[in-house]
């Protein structure tokens, strides 16, 4: 059972859809008078990222992402719930199953309805509506996100 001061648990990945996620997580947090913590979750493998970048470039862009995404999340609203901004390292499916415990519910986008990718890639909304520790939201594409993924 979930208590008013459970928290909210959003991924973002700046992607259209987790930011229609994030807008609803930010107006159920309010609604429901609990915090919102926002997750983004970056990865960086020294042996395998061959950029020219570290994972402190990563963990800064991670961090960018979040701050970027709430502002537009924010605009216009005149109630806003208390915010955790979390910039986690890792699989994202793993840290945000992980995010969940002690969560009210946590809140992700689906990015593509396109069967065959989610069987051979897997997908993150899939693997926490399976795993997680709370109610899942999984906020689902639009037609017009559809096509372009389909392109």
């Amino acid at each position: 059972m979930s208590t008013k001061s459970d928290p909210i648990v959003v991924g973002v990945d700046g992607k259209p859809a987790s930011d229609r996620a994030l807008a609803w997580a930010v107006d159920e947090a309010v609604t429901r008078g609990c915090p919102l913590h926002v997750v983004n979750v970056w990865q960086y493998e020294a042996l395998v990222d061959w950029t020219e970048t570290s994972a402190q470039r990563e963990q800064a862009a991670s961090e960018q992402l979040v701050e970027q995404a709430l502002q537009r999340a924010l605009r216009g609203k005149t109630d806003q719930p208390e915010i955790v901004r979390r910039s986690l390292r890792g699989d994202a499916a793993e840290v945000l199953e992980a995010a969940s415990e002690g969560a009210a519910m946590l809140v992700v986008a689906s990015h593509t309805d396109h069967r065959i990718r989610q069987m051979i890639l897997g997908s993150t909304s899939m693997h926490v509506v399976h795993h997680a520790h709370a109610p899942v939201v999984v906020i689902p594409v639009t037609d017009r996100e559809h096509a372009e993924s389909t392109r």
